[in-house]
């Protein structure tokens, strides 16, 4: 059996993506654009032949093709399991080269301030390229039916489904049938489920990973004559109905409705630099923008008339709109935080992540994080680290140099007392230390 799962892990190593070329700006706070890319595999372990099954089950309702049968090969199921995995994983691979050409051209990736955008598997610690998430962690998610087969089916529910209305309706109704079962445990038509059913057809059937959490509850597939019909026809019966039973169907009713959609999150990638005079060079790679090549060179184009277009009166609302539509042009933003030594602490954002996100940063990456700091932005702007803004809002993106400063206040107190200043950065970042070329 580890055969099988060793097989879809060498097929499913993490390629690097191409490097990218630089786009210049007339303005020394504005970055280029450049592509990089590369990812790490996780280390993981063989699932048992019945979650094999349960996988091999998922994949075929992922696809919406006959679920294999319990007398399925081995044979068989590695090479369902493999071909979905490898078809999901080359659609998601072409996705993100053909938007990748779309947008800008490549350079070599050691000019890059940032080699790609990354992102880490809540569920295997593993480094991901945007391209490589949804496969991974669905990947991640079948081969967890080994562990707990409840926790796997919630979330497949939560995360395979994309329509948070569809998701709601299936667990409502899947949450009405545990509730008639405990509070009717004799009758038997409430512990089974026509599969034909015109409500479980439209409203459970639809949501991935609902017959596996009904399975993993304790429903068995049985076909049972049907009045008036010559054909037995399929259904889910929950044969076990005692107490201690029917205590743990609620409770695993309860995880249902508590689940959560499982994301990768994204790696802001901490790296410090010695003091540079190319503190305010940034080359991203094209993540970073929501743009085309056209629309870049556009852009550029755009800010030569820029000067000039400042000078005009213009209206509050004019201005506003004209921000938003600047702001939309950007997913993430790179920023550095220039410290009291010289040297600068780097860290990627989404463009939408708000002041509290960026200051926590900065607290987890120094020694005294608890100490009181002041960051300036470009321009002198004076951030506070309790408005709930967005990065994109103090105009932050796609980067910026930032000035840290310690509170004076504070400072004065500690030398007063006869301390000493507070050591910066934790030593793990110093440890990784590089020059900014």
């Amino acid at each position: 059996m580890k055969k099988l799962f060793d097989g879809i892990k060498k097929d499913m190593k993490f390629k690097t993506a191409g490097p990218g070329k630089k786009l210049t700006d007339d303005t020394s706070t504005k970055p280029d654009v450049v592509q990089s890319g590369s990812g790490a595999r996780p280390n993981r372990h063989g699932p048992s032949e019945g979650s094999q099954r349960a996988g091999a089950a998922a994949l075929a309702r992922i696809e919406q093709i006959p679920r294999p049968k319990v007398g399925t090969s081995q044979d068989a199921i590695r090479n369902q399991v493999k071909r979905e995995l490898e078809a999901a994983s080359l659609a998601e691979k072409d996705k993100a080269e053909s938007e990748e050409r779309s947008k800008v051209p490549v350079i070599a990736p050691a000019c890059l301030s940032v080699s790609g955008v990354y992102f880490t598997c809540p569920l295997t610690g593993a480094t991901l390229a945007k391209s490589e998430r949804e496969v991974h962690i669905k990947e991640a998610i079948l081969m967890r039916f080994e562990e707990d087969p409840v926790e796997a089916s919630v979330m497949m529910i939560h995360t395979f489904n994309k329509d948070r209305d569809k998701v709601k309706a299936a667990i409502d109704i899947m949450s009405k049938y545990i509730e008639n079962i405990c509070k009717n445990p004799t009758e038997e038509k409430y512990r089974k489920i026509k599969l034909s059913n015109k409500v479980y057809q439209e409203k459970v059937r639809s949501v991935e990973g609902s017959r596996e959490f009904l399975e993993a509850l304790g429903f068995t597939s049985i076909m049972l004559p049907v009045e008036g019909k010559e054909e037995d026809e399929e259904f889910l019966v929950l044969l076990e109905y005692s107490p201690d039973a029917l205590e743990l169907i609620q409770e695993r009713r309860d995880r249902l409705q508590r689940g959560e959609p499982v994301r990768a999150q994204l790696d802001r990638q901490p790296q410090v630099f010695r003091s540079s005079p190319n503190a305010q060079r940034f080359e991203l790679p094209p993540e970073f923008y929501n743009m085309t090549s056209e629309e870049l060179k556009k852009e550029q184009l755009q800010r030569s008339e820029l000067v000039e277009k400042n000078t005009m009166l213009r209206t509050k609302v004019m201005r506003e709109k004209e921000e938003q539509r600047e702001r939309r042009k950007y997913n993430y933003t790179l920023l550095r935080i220039r410290l009291p030594d010289g040297s600068l602490l780097q860290g990627t954002f989404y463009a939408w992540d708000r002041l509290p996100v960026l200051f926590a940063f900065i607290r987890e990456s120094l020694v005294d994080g608890w100490q009181p700091f002041e960051l300036i932005a470009p321009g002198g702007q004076k951030l506070q680290e309790s408005e709930e803004v967005a990065l994109a809002e103090c105009n932050l993106v796609p980067a910026a140099l930032l000035t840290f400063a310690w509170d004076a206040a504070v400072q004065a107190d500690i030398a007063a007392a006869g301390g000493k200043s507070p050591a910066l950065l934790k030593p793990s970042l110093l440890e990784t230390i590089r020059t900014l070329s």
